[in-house]
């Protein structure tokens, strides 16, 4: 992670997200506590990021805002209420956080304790990247040895559906503003099934 000079403090974005479907939701109760711990580190804020959508939806546009201000280096530190609040799952955090490694910005999430800045928290990231690096192969595995069995029975095989971790990486990279191209480089999927995918996202 990088390092900065002592007498500057880092800059830091407050990242937040009340669900659609709880209209009774204030972003407030989660964006308080985060000032308080910024000030408490002595990070400086630089821009509050608040989106109201559901945890699957696609147009989070302060989201999209914020992972582009980080691309641009005007950030060094993206503090999050809780995982949940940031990412749909494990994969989609993951992913979101190695994004956040190459570019050099730290990630907090208030509730789980969970600092990038410190080295328990890079561990834990490393673990969490492993288990769904895991997830993934798994799921591969018992998809090939299906398709395998029902081959040797001779039964038609038809191609299987995109595995739920390739969906939820092909969402998340759609919503931090990459190409359906770039997506389907980066993942070696075709760029039929990216445009299919990213259709249905549209009509859901």
């Amino acid at each position: 992670m990088p390092v900065h000079p002592t007498d500057q403090p880092k800059r830091v974005a407050l990242y937040a997200r009340v669900s659609t479907l709880d209209k009774g939701q204030d972003p407030e109760t989660q964006l308080r506590p985060l000032r308080e711990y910024a000030q408490r580190r002595g990070f400086a804020v630089v821009e509050e990021y608040v989106d109201q959508a559901s945890g699957t939806s696609e147009e989070r546009t302060h989201y999209k805002r914020m992972m582009a201000a980080a691309k641009k280096r005007q950030l060094d530190v993206v503090l999050v209420w809780r995982y949940d609040r940031f990412a749909r799952s494990t994969q989609a955090l993951v992913n979101a956080l190695k994004e956040f490694q190459s570019l050099g910005v730290d990630f907090i999430s208030y509730q789980e304790n969970i600092d990038t800045t410190t080295p328990t928290g890079e561990l834990i990231f490393h673990v969490m990247a492993s288990l769904a690096q895991f997830e993934s192969a798994l799921i591969s595995q018992r998809v090939r040895a299906g398709m395998a069995r029902a081959k040797a029975q001779g039964k038609h095989v038809a191609r299987p559906p995109l595995a739920q971790v390739k969906q939820e990486a092909i969402a998340q990279l759609l919503s931090e503003g990459l190409s359906m191209n770039q997506v389907s480089k980066q993942l070696g999927v075709a760029y039929g099934t990216v445009y299919n995918y990213a259709q249905k996202l549209k009509s859901a």
